[in-house]
C-alpha cells in the first residue's frame, strides 16, 4: 500500500541548515536561540495495536523554497495508521513543538476524552509532554487524523487511517492505495488569515470583467443582466468567489507530492484497484476523475454504500470516498482539480513505473448562479430573477408543513455579521454543484448515495434543530445563526434521543460540516437507505438534513471543516 504549528518568530532565511545530528535532527540558529528540525522522512504504514508518534517541526521543500512544516514522525502527510476492528489501540503522542498541540481522530467513534479537541476533550498536549490515547476500534474503513490546534493542520499535520474489518467487505479488490489530497502554502497561515480579513478576495484572480457583462447582455438582455449584477452587489459577494484561498498561494499535493514528483500506483493485468481518497486539505474542495476510466464508488466516509459508477466526484474537505477501478494495461492520470480551477493535484495509475500519461486540461470555472444565492432551481440557474428586490430586512424563509416532531428554536442574530441570506433555500441533493453542472460527465451527487445496509428500522426523529450557516464575506466573518463561537452557548443534545438536524446555508460558499463523536445519517430521498457520514457538504444557498442518534455522552465539537471558517463557524455540543 502506498500510502499546525508554524513558528510565529520570523524565520531567518539564508542560515545554513547543514548540521545533521546523529539523531536525524537538523539544527538552525535564528539569532541567539537554537531550534531543532526533524528531517523529512518518506511515508510509512504503521500497523499494530501500539503506536509511538511525535509531533515535530520539519524542513520541507515543496516549491523550491525551504519552509517549516508541522509533521507526524517527520512525514508529510503523516504515517498511515493501520488498525483492526475490535482491537484496542494505544497511541503515545509526544509533542516536540514549542507550543501546545493535539491529534483528533476524524470520524472515529471513541470516548470523548480521547477525541483530541483542546478545551473540549482535554487541555491539549503541552510542549515536551506525551499524551496517550487508548480506545477500542469499533468500526472499519477509510478515515484520517489531524491536528485540532491553531493552524497546524494547514502546515502539514494530518495522516490517513485504514481499519481492517472483522468480516469481509461487500466488494472485492486486488490492490489497495490511499490517495491523500492536500493544499500547501509557503506563506504562514497567520498571514493568509490576516490577508483574508483585510480583503476577502485577496487570492481570487478569477474576477469579472466588462466583457463578462457584455456576454450576459447578449444572452439575457441588458435589463436582466443589470438586475443580476445588482443583486450580487447587494449580497456583497462576487459570483466568482468559489474558493477563499486559491492556487495563487496553494500547491496541491497528492500523498504529499507535487504533480512534477508524480505519485504513482502500480497494478497488474486484471487487477481491481481500490483507491481510498481522503481530502486532508485545509481549505480546498477537489473534483476527482480518472480520464478514460470509470470509478465505482463503494464507500463514503468509511461506510459501505450501494455501488454507483461515475466519471467524477466532488470531495469536500474532510470527506473520504473509496472507489474501485478496473484499468486496462496502460497508464491513467488520477486528476483532482480545485473547485475554483486554479490548480490541481495529480498522480499516475500504471502497470509499469516507466509509463507516463498526459494531464487533462483544467476545466473552465463556472460562476455561481441564482440557485447558489438560494433563489431558485439549479437546473434553471439564470431564470426567475427578474424584478426580485434584495431587501434583507424583509426576507422570509419559505413556509413548510409542520413536522410530526417539535422543532427546537435557537436564537438567531441577523446584523452586520450576516450580510448574506438565502431567500428560497432548497434541498439540492441531485445538484453536482458549481463547476460540475452539465459538464458531459457522470458526476456523483448525494442523491446517488444509498447505505449498503437497510436503515428501515432506524428510529424516527424525536425533535429537529435548524441551524443557519451565516457570514459576512467582506469582513470575513463566519458564524452559526449569526453568532460566532466566542459568543455562543453550547448546543444541548439529550442522550438517547434521535435528532433531525437541518442546515440552511445563507452564504454563497460551500461548508463541510463535521459533528464529532456521533454519526450523521444523511437524508438523500430513501428512508430505507440513509447514508452514514461524518462530514456533510452544505452547498451555497441550500438546505440539507440528517439524523443523529445521540449515543455518546460527553462534550463534542461541531464545526465547518474549512480551517479559516472554523474560528467562527463552530459549536460545542454537550450530551446530557
Amino acid at each position: 500500500m502506498n500510502i499546525g504549528y508554524l513558528s510565529r518568530r520570523k524565520f531567518v532565511q539564508g542560515i545554513a541548515a547543514s548540521a545533521i545530528l546523529l539523531s536525524g535532527r537538523e539544527t538552525l540558529f535564528a539569532g541567539e536561540e537554537s531550534r531543532t528540525f526533524v528531517k523529512r522522512r518518506p511515508a510509512e504504514v504503521l500497523e499494530g495495536e501500539e503506536f509511538h508518534l511525535t509531533i515535530d517541526e520539519t524542513l520541507v521543500d515543496i516549491t523550491g523554497k525551504q519552509r517549516i512544516a508541522t509533521t507526524i514522525n517527520g512525514m508529510l502527510p503523516g504515517p498511515t495508521l493501520k488498525w483492526k476492528e475490535g482491537e484496542k489501540v494505544t497511541i503515545h503522542v509526544t509533542n516536540n513543538l514549542p507550543v501546545s498541540s493535539s491529534i483528533h481522530w476524524h470520524g472515529i467513534i471513541l470516548p470523548y476524552r480521547m477525541d483530541g479537541v483542546p478545551d473540549i476533550s482535554y487541555p491539549g498536549i503541552a510542549p515536551g509532554e506525551t499524551f496517550t490515547y487508548r480506545f477500542e476500534v469499533r468500526q472499519s474503513g477509510t478515515f484520517w487524523y489531524h491536528s485540532h490546534s491553531g493552524f497546524q493542520e494547514q502546515t502539514g499535520m494530518h495522516g490517513a487511517i485504514v481499519i481492517e474489518p472483522k468480516v469481509p467487505e461487500p466488494f472485492a479488490f486486488d490492490c489497495d492505495y490511499v490517495v491523500s489530497l492536500s493544499d500547501w502554502s509557503d506563506e504562514k497561515p497567520e498571514n493568509i488569515y490576516r490577508k483574508l480579513k483585510i480583503q476577502s478576495d485577496y487570492y481570487n484572480f478569477n474576477q469579472r470583467t466588462l466583457g463578462d457583462f457584455f456576454e450576459e447582455v447578449k444572452k439575457f438582455g441588458f435589463v436582466e443582466a443589470f438586475k443580476a449584477r445588482k443583486m450580487w452587489n447587494e449580497m456583497r459577494m462576487s459570483d466568482r468567489d468559489l474558493s477563499d484561498i486559491t492556487g495563487h498561494t496553494y500547491t496541491f499535493l497528492m500523498n504529499g507530492l507535487t504533480d512534477t514528483q508524480d505519485w504513482r500506483a502500480r497494478f497488474k493485468r486484471g487487477d481491481k484497484v481500490r483507491l481510498r481518497f481522503i481530502n486532508q486539505s485545509a481549505m480546498t474542495i477537489f473534483d476527482v476523475r480518472i480520464p478514460g476510466l470509470k470509478m465505482r464508488v463503494v464507500a463514503a466516509d468509511g461506510n459501505p454504500v450501494q455501488p454507483v459508477e461515475v466519471d467524477e466526484f466532488r470531495i469536500a474537505v474532510a470527506e473520504t470516498y473509496d472507489v474501485i477501478v478496473e484499468p486496462e494495461e496502460k497508464a491513467y492520470c488520477i486528476f483532482a482539480q480545485s473547485i475554483d480551477r486554479s490548480g490541481f493535484a495529480a498522480g499516475t495509475l500504471a502497470p509499469d513505473a516507466s509509463m507516463k500519461v498526459l494531464r487533462p486540461k483544467i476545466d473552465k470555472p463556472q460562476p455561481l448562479t441564482m440557485a447558489d444565492m438560494g433563489m431558485g432551481d439549479w437546473k434553471n440557474p439564470n431564470g426567475g430573477h427578474g424584478g426580485m428586490k434584495m431587501d434583507h430586512s424583509k426576507m422570509k424563509m419559505p413556509t413548510k408543513k409542520e413536522p410530526d416532531y417539535p422543532v427546537t428554536q435557537l436564537p438567531i442574530k441577523w446584523g452586520v455579521g450576516t450580510t448574506m441570506r438565502a431567500m428560497d433555500p432548497r434541498y439540492r441533493l441531485g445538484d453536482p454543484g458549481v463547476g460540475l453542472r452539465n459538464n458531459g460527465r457522470r458526476v456523483l451527487t448525494y442523491a446517488d448515495l444509498k447505505n449498503y445496509y437497510s436503515t428501515a428500522n432506524d428510529p424516527k426523529p424525536d425533535r429537529e434543530i435548524v441551524l443557519h450557516l451565516t457570514g459576512n464575506m467582506e469582513r470575513y466573518i463566519w458564524s452559526i445563526n449569526g453568532i460566532t463561537y466566542a459568543d455562543a452557548e453550547p448546543l444541548k443534545f439529550h442522550y438517547g434521543e434521535r435528532l433531525r438536524i437541518t442546515f440552511i446555508n445563507d452564504t454563497m460558499m460551500n461548508h463541510p460540516m463535521h459533528l464529532h463523536g456521533l454519526w450523521s445519517d444523511l437524508e438523500t430521498g430513501d428512508e430505507n437507505r440513509l447514508v452514514r457520514k461524518h462530514t456533510v457538504l452544505v452547498q451555497p444557498g441550500s438546505k440539507i438534513s440528517y439524523r443523529v442518534t445521540v449515543d455518546a455522552k460527553g462534550a463534542w465539537a461541531y464545526h465547518c471543516h474549512m480551517l479559516y471558517h472554523m474560528l467562527g463557524m463552530f459549536r460545542k455540543v454537550e450530551v446530557v
